[in-house]
């Protein structure tokens, strides 16, 4: 991902909300081709020291057959994102798009049985949690589980580069910066969010 100085952010507090709120990422290798596949992800601080990304697809994917432990894959996270038109200029410029993004690269470890129960626990829990009448994973019966985990292909991704990118209009003036707000905040939620972030970087 190429991120201009202005753009960059080392703030692993932001890397870890976008991630938590987006967590439906890519999962991108280039073992034999070029591949990917969308994914439910997990940022895993068990270790605050060895941080890693956890997830898992379908082994009948093309992309499970051909991983191995080492293999380098990209792990990729798009956060709030919105249009910003040129008409919210004082001048003639062209349009752009204003996001917040994270990209993970890192070396592949293949999760073991017990492993992998972890992770559709933890994950499931995540997000069942919120269900009026939630389905957990020891609701489930372990047989029936491990059953269903043999068609599941679990990984650990170690990461070996971390880039967090938040393109907020730094590069405007303060009369178009704040014109851009107060048009994002009669938009839709992402646009609104946008704002939000916007708000908080002018501080």
């Amino acid at each position: 991902m190429f991120i201009p100085k202005l753009y960059k952010s080392e703030d692993y507090n932001l890397m870890r909300e976008i991630i938590r709120e987006n967590s439906f990422a890519l999962l991108i290798s280039s073992v034999d081709k070029i591949r990917a596949t969308h994914s439910m992800m997990m940022l895993n601080e068990d270790d605050p020291e060895n941080i890693y990304i956890e997830t898992h697809i379908s082994r009948a994917n093309p992309q499970a057959k051909t991983l191995k432990n080492g293999d380098e894959v990209l792990c990729d996270f798009l956060g709030a994102h919105t249009y910003i038109s040129s008409s919210w200029y004082d001048h003639i410029n062209v349009s752009t798009w204003n996001y917040e993004a994270v990209q993970i690269h890192g070396k592949v470890e293949i999760m073991d049985h017990d492993e992998l129960y972890t992770h559709l626990d933890k994950l499931t829990s995540k997000y069942e949690s919120f269900q009026q009448c939630p389905m957990m994973v020891k609701d489930m019966g372990r047989e029936f589980v491990e059953k269903e985990m043999k068609g599941a292909f679990g990984i650990k991704i170690i990461p070996t580069e971390i880039f967090i990118k938040q393109k907020l209009s730094q590069n405007r003036k303060e009369n178009d910066f704040n014109n851009i707000i107060t048009q994002l905040e009669q938009s839709d939620d992402n646009a609104r969010k946008i704002a939000e972030k916007m708000k908080l970087i002018k501080k």
